[in-house]
């Protein structure tokens, strides 16, 4: 009988193939198992252990660094570093207790410092009476000036921001609400109400982004406690022409009932804030969040003088109308 290979079909002898044959292989032996537990036990405790020394060096109270999370203790350790890499060893201002409690408790607001890509770099102490938060809480919302803003004015601050960049000496000055503690919020209805003047300086020659700073004194434009005594309303129809407003609008912005009523919102709006107050308008008209709140925004108004006010407004839509509450902030 004839015997094909499976391989070629060729005939062959019996129990003969044209492959090579196989060489046996010896069974490999089992691989012991490795536990990473412990590996990844002692990096932890590595890390522990280089967070608990940048923890020590940072110049506040042990009783502080007791209540620092690791996010505080980073968060505060960058802002250092980034004041370092602005004012460098021999060209550093006072910063924080060397500017004494008494003398910051004499400002009408807290200092600001921002980066030229408006990180933060320096913020003083007395912010927590302004806004309830510690330095160490209001880094763990963000490291950046918009981290620490409320509400939709993300786009206008970059704006003024840049424009101050571009000139550097230019005063410029935006007002937004800023995070606050619960019970400033439960005081004052909501987020304080901030305004921020400031400019960029060039802290050494010739200036350069790694070497200019904005500098900003941050004021509270609603006092202490908010009073009925600053609020006037105005109703309108769907374009924004006012179709009615109380008499106190009188105090406020100097114009007389008769006045205004015919007249469209936006002929009082500062060109700044246009897009903001579209932006509310158009939220409200589409019927996107019917609640006061969804409404709200800080604008500028032209006063009958010529000089210019800024009005906190709560906007609401009732049917074919729109209400507005207006605070005057400054």
């Amino acid at each position: 009988m004839t015997i094909f290979c499976s391989h070629c079909h060729r005939p062959l002898q019996a129990e003969m193939s044209c492959l090579p044959p196989r060489a046996k292989q010896a069974p490999s032996a089992p691989r012991p198992f490795r536990s990473t537990k412990s590996a990844s036990k002692a990096r932890r405790d590595q890390i522990n252990a280089e967070l608990q020394a940048l923890r020590s060096l940072l110049p506040i109270s042990a009783q502080e660094k007791e209540r620092l999370s690791y996010l505080h203790t980073m968060a505060l350790v960058c802002l250092r570093l980034r004041g370092a890499q602005l004012f460098p060893a021999g060209l550093a201002p006072p910063a924080g207790p060397a500017l004494g409690t008494e003398l910051l408790s004499l400002l009408p607001g807290f200092l600001l410092v921002l980066s030229a890509d408006s990180k933060l770099v320096y913020i003083s102490e007395n912010v927590a009476q302004v806004l309830g938060l510690s330095v160490v809480e209001l880094l763990a919302q963000g490291d950046t000036v918009f981290d620490i803003l409320d509400g939709p004015v993300g786009e206008d601050v970059h704006k003024k921001l840049l424009l101050a960049r571009e000139e550097p000496g230019r005063e410029v000055t935006f007002v937004s609400e800023m995070r606050t503690s619960k019970a400033l919020r439960l005081q004052h209805g909501g987020n304080r109400v901030v305004a921020v003047c400031g400019r960029f300086v060039a802290l050494r020659w010739p200036p350069s982004p790694s070497s200019t700073a904005f500098l900003a004194l941050c004021t509270p434009t609603d006092g202490e406690t908010a009073s009925q005594d600053d609020v006037f309303q105005s109703m309108h129809l769907l374009d924004m022409t006012f179709i009615d407003v109380t008499e106190s609008v009188a105090y406020h912005l100097g114009y007389h009932r008769e006045e205004l009523v015919g007249q469209s919102w936006y002929s009082l709006l500062h060109p700044e804030d246009a897009d903001l107050a579209a932006a509310q308008h158009r939220a409200l008209a589409l019927g996107a969040g019917p609640g006061p709140a969804a409404g709200t925004a800080v604008l500028r108004v032209l006063r009958k003088d010529r000089a210019w006010s800024w009005l906190r407004v709560w906007a609401r839509r009732d049917g074919g109308c729109i209400t507005c509450t207006c605070r005057c902030l400054r």
